[in-house]
């Protein structure tokens, strides 16, 4: 007996703990109530079905039968998950028919295709509500981007509400009690601050526009470019394209925030490439944004022509978004100043970003309200703000190198003004002293003219003989001019010969640095700095400027001659007085003989005797003009 009566207390007891764990388990309501402004439904106050098949009614849903297959969201914000599959939702609402307040119920997640809306009556009949972006903007009920819906306060019964939600990209289940009188105050501010972050976007925009048709710089174009589209993706997002741009317009509403999200990637890669140079500073990263760019058009083709579903995945713009990030990283750390605030830029919007993609990825707990819906857009405007700045700072040193410039050619044309002045003072007193001996002399060619004139008539007769051996002459003297010239040369570079021979040849800078010139690039001409074989003639005479990367090679570089403080045509002659002693010249006869510093001769003769040594086998085998081979480093 006594063991009956404690097996009977024992299921007493499991009945009351089941009884009690089922009742912590039932769908819990929200009380409608004057002091509540609203209300968002999460957890266990919204209970989610999924109809895989889509077959399922509303009669069924309703049921008993069904009652026990609604679970409790997960989430704090349910999510459509699988693409156009239907999900029913319900919520219970405790009214209150004394509340001064009317309220409606509102869908905050505007890309929503079709939601169904069965609203329970006092009768305990129903009301079907049609909502979604599948229907155009004029059919809803309140003229705002959201979803809202009024709902009947006129009884106190705790009624059911259904909802019916199919998407064909991934949203939010997010529904609001408000009353309407902050319904309205609220929807006010947020209009107001999307007039704020819409304003902003057109006002950079417009100005890098006026900037761009001033300057002609690609960077401006992409800048207004890759900021409208940026703006348009927001207002696709928020709503606001739907009701304001393609209200009448659902289908194209459907996939318009593809278009601009496209346009989002491209134009950031484009102007990354034009506002840091990366074609110049970065060629490997120039070609992975050039590849990137054609990957993500084609994977846009694709998706727009054979499977629209794929748009949906929207972070694979993390790809484009992290190269544009890494390039800014890399071409700050070469020492590309503007890089600095480009890079803050799109720290802000990585971060958007990512937390973005965390939130998708179902991390609930950083989705903590408005500010991480709008955390993206708010990035977006914090990216905008910096990559003006790093638009400035690249004008601004621009600007500093333009000044530079500008002083430099400045003083120059002081100096050339200076030069011009002495002159022509000079060739002033140099005029006056020759138009004195000239009018001293005209006398004496006066007397002298009548003299001439009669000499005139003999060598007139003689002229046509002359000119026939003129040309005799003039032929033969050619032929020997180049025999004494060649004779001179070989001369200077085979024997002993003093400064004043040798400056026959070389007489000037000038023909020294023809000379250089000659032999440097007598096999054709290779910038040092990207093997470019094309170029112009550099600023100074006798260099050479790559047609590809503007590198300038003046003609002493990678020459012993780079730098010398002595004159190159002694430098020219130390070299040649080096090699033909065979290094045995000290530095005390080259300073007697150039008349140069014995310590500068030292020194210099130093490094030429280094390079005979070192080319010792080489000169072995030179011909007589072997001394140039120590001209090249």
């Amino acid at each position: 007996m006594v063991r009956l009566k404690s097996v009977l207390n024992k299921v007493i007891l499991i009945a009351i703990f089941l009884l009690s764990f089922s009742n912590s388990w039932a769908q819990k309501f929200v009380h409608i109530n004057d002091s509540i402004s609203q209300h968002i439904f999460n957890f266990a106050e919204v209970e989610i079905l999924k109809d895989e098949q889509n077959k399922l009614t509303f009669n069924q849903i309703k049921s008993k039968a069904f009652e026990e297959k609604f679970s409790p969201s997960n989430k704090s914000t349910p999510q459509t998950i699988s693409l156009n599959t239907n999900y029913w939702a319900k919520i219970k609402i405790k009214h209150n028919n004394k509340s001064s307040n009317r309220f409606l119920l509102e869908f905050f997640d505007q890309t929503i295709d079709h939601i169904t809306v069965y609203m329970p009556q006092s009768d305990g009949t129903y009301v079907v509500k049609e909502l979604g972006d599948q229907l155009n903007f004029a059919e809803r009920t309140l003229t705002h981007k959201n979803f809202e819906v009024y709902i009947p306060n006129d009884n106190n019964l705790t009624q059911t509400y259904y909802f019916k939600i199919r998407s064909s990209q991934i949203s939010d289940v997010i529904i609001v009690l408000r009353s309407v009188n902050w319904f309205i105050s609220y929807a006010l501010d947020e209009y107001f601050y999307f007039g704020i972050f819409y304003g902003m976007i057109l006002v950079f925009s417009f100005y890098n526009l006026i900037m761009f048709v001033a300057m002609r710089q690609k960077q401006y174009l992409f800048y207004v470019l890759y900021n409208l589209s940026v703006g348009l993706f927001e207002m696709s997002s928020d709503g606001i394209a739907y009701q304001y741009l393609w209200p009448n317009a659902p289908i194209w509403n459907q996939i318009a925030y593809a278009f601009f999200l496209y346009g989002t990637s491209i134009f950031a890669l484009l102007f990354t490439k034009e506002l840091l140079f990366v074609k110049a500073k970065a060629p490997k990263l120039n070609q992975l944004i050039i590849g990137l760019i054609i990957v993500r058009t084609l994977f846009f083709i694709y998706c727009l022509i054979f499977d629209q579903n794929l748009f949906n995945y929207k972070f694979l713009e993390f790809i484009p978004l992290s190269v544009a990030f890494f390039t800014g990283i890399y071409i700050f750390k070469q020492g590309y100043q503007p890089a600095r605030f480009f890079v803050v830029g799109y720290s802000f919007l990585f971060f958007g970003f990512v937390l973005k993609l965390l939130i998708m990825l179902g991390i609930s707990w950083l989705n903590f309200g408005a500010l991480s819906y709008y955390s993206l857009s708010i990035c977006f405007v914090l990216e905008m703000v910096f990559l003006s700045f790093a638009i400035g700072d690249k004008v601004s040193i621009l600007k500093k190198k333009k000044e530079k410039a500008q002083r430099q050619m400045i003083q120059q044309m002081a100096v050339n003004g200076k030069l011009k002045d002495n002159l022509n003072q000079e060739l002033e007193r140099q005029v006056n002293e020759r138009t004195k001996e000239v009018f001293h002399k005209s006398i004496i060619i006066e007397a002298k003219n009548e003299e001439l004139l009669f000499a005139n008539e003999q060598l007139q007769q003689q002229a046509e003989e002359i000119s026939r051996m003129n040309v005799l002459l003039a032929q033969d003297n050619q032929e020997l001019q180049i025999n004494v010239e060649k004779v001179t040369r070989d001369r200077v570079m085979s024997a002993d010969v003093d400064f004043e021979e040798f400056s026959k040849i070389y007489p000037d800078k000038e023909s020294c640095n023809e000379f250089l010139a000659e032999l440097k690039w007598k096999n054709g001409y290779v910038c040092k700095k990207c093997k470019n074989t094309h170029f112009y003639n550099g600023h100074v005479a006798y260099s050479r400027r790559c047609s590809k990367c503007a590198y300038e090679e003046s003609v002493t570089s990678y020459t012993v001659f780079h730098n010398t403080r002595i004159p190159i045509n002694k430098a020219f002659y130390m070299v040649f007085l080096i090699y033909s002693t065979k290094g045995k010249i000290s530095s005390h006869k080259l300073a007697e003989i150039l008349n140069i510093r014995q310590s500068t001769c030292w020194t210099y003769g130093s490094r030429i005797k280094t390079i005979m040594e070192e080319r010792k086998s080489v000169l072995k085998k030179a011909n007589k003009n072997g001394w140039s081979l120590l001209v090249l480093d």
